[in-house]
Parts: structure tokens; C-alpha cells; sequence
């Protein structure tokens, strides 16, 4: 709940995000959620391709993530 509001949130590379009706924002700063913040978990920031550092391109794989701390991590393929 923020000023009385309840929120949509969830989290980017293990850092808590609330929607704002327009766009994704970190909780802890307000910032917009660009996908470019490093990951809570081991501190890499996202490739080039967006993938997860930690986990980097994962062949035939239609999504995967590490979790950052805050999920177990999964590869869907």
C-alpha cells in the first residue's frame, strides 16, 4: 500500500517494482524499471540480450530466470 493506495508489484532482477497505471517503478527510489538494474542476487547486470548474466543464452529455452534471490530459479524450453 502506498498513501493509501493499493498496488500492482512484483519484482525486476530481485528488486521490488510497483506499477504506476504507466510504467514498472522501483519501490526503493521511484525510478522507472528500465531492465537495466543489476541483479539483488549476484550483482551482474543484464547481457546485452537481456538475459540474466548469471545465466546467460540458454539454447531452445523460451524463458529463464535465476530468480535473484527472491524465487526459486526456472528455464522453460
Amino acid at each position: 500500500m502506498r498513501g493509501g493506495i493499493d498496488l500492482i508489484t512484483g519484482h525486476s532482477r530481485g528488486h521490488e517494482i510497483y506499477y504506476d497505471g504507466t510504467y514498472w517503478r522501483y519501490i526503493d527510489n521511484n525510478e522507472i524499471d528500465d531492465g537495466a538494474r543489476m541483479c539483488k542476487r549476484c550483482g551482474c547486470k543484464p547481457t546485452k540480450e537481456g538475459y540474466d548474466a548469471c545465466l546467460g543464452y540458454i539454447g531452445n529455452a523460451t524463458s529463464a530466470c535465476c530468480g535473484h534471490g527472491v524465487e526459486d530459479g526456472y528455464v522453460v524450453i
